[in-house]
């Protein structure tokens, strides 16, 4: 494990190290240590790129198809847990077959309903794109939910509380580790994702990081310290959430592997 973490550290040191020197020296030298270390590519990225405004664009989709995705899921497996019934099985298998499809399949008609739907080009329609990960986070949510005891719903339903109190005062607490599980899951597919918002999205000012990365690259000449700077600026604020959140992630999913 060690060593396949440290291959898989190399592309990281490589990119980082190489934000701090000039063109020529990356080239000379990529895997080497900077001679003469300097944060003038930070300070061009900041001067010249829209990487404030696209950095909250990223926030913005992020946030908000997080939550509507693993507010969608959970709903979802609870509505499962309380109704078994052939009209939830079928749901069920449905969601199944549509969590199959490959999402490059589907962009044709997507874009074509958010043309009809006035989004396109529109970071609302990103979420509204983003929110169908919901599938993902159900069928998590399901296996882990089915671990609640029925006893504690069924004692809160003789005490007078009605579906929706049951699931968001006691459901949803007993449930947490599985929620920032997924959470993190999405969460990160989310901001690092790529082909969506290059698909959907036209103007500049509503680019995404990975977007604003991505235009640095040109047809003919890449200017790669820029480049990496960017790059850098885009993994930061994912990595620092993952390691502050990978214990949740074990957490909530071997919790949900054991019944009782």
């Amino acid at each position: 494990m060690l060593i396949i973490a440290a291959a898989m550290a190399v592309p990281f040191y490589y990119i980082l190290v190489n934000t701090f020197k000039s063109q020529d020296e990356t080239a000379r030298s990529p895997l080497a240590l900077p001679i003469h270390a300097t944060l003038a590519h930070y300070a061009q990225v900041f001067a010249t790129t829209n990487v404030v405004g696209s950095f909250l664009n990223t926030l913005y989709v992020t946030v908000f198809s997080v939550a509507l995705m693993v507010l969608v899921g959970s709903m979802a497996a609870y509505g499962m847990i309380l109704g078994k019934t052939k009209l939830t099985a079928a749901v069920g298998g449905l969601l199944a077959v549509a969590f199959l499809v490959p999402g490059q399949a589907t962009l044709i008609p997507i874009y074509q309903m958010l043309v009809d739907a006035r989004l396109v080009d529109s970071l609302n329609g990103l979420v509204v794109i983003y929110s169908c990960g919901a599938i993902f986070c159900y069928y998590l949510i399901l296996g882990y939910m089915r671990t609640v005891p029925a006893e504690v719903l069924e004692a809160a339903r003789i005490d007078g509380a009605g579906t929706g109190r049951i699931f968001f005062a006691i459901v949803l607490p007993l449930i947490r580790p599985i929620l920032i599980t997924v959470s993190v899951f999405q969460t990160m597919w989310v901001w690092n994702d790529f082909i969506t918002p290059n698909v959907f999205i036209s103007t500049p000012a509503k680019q995404t990081l990975v977007l604003l990365a991505y235009s640095a690259v040109g047809q003919f000449t890449t200017d790669w310290p820029l480049f990496m700077t960017l790059t850098v600026i885009l993994l930061v604020p994912v990595v620092v959430f993952f390691l502050f959140m990978q214990r949740y992630i074990v957490d909530g999913l071997t919790q949900g592997s054991v019944k009782g």
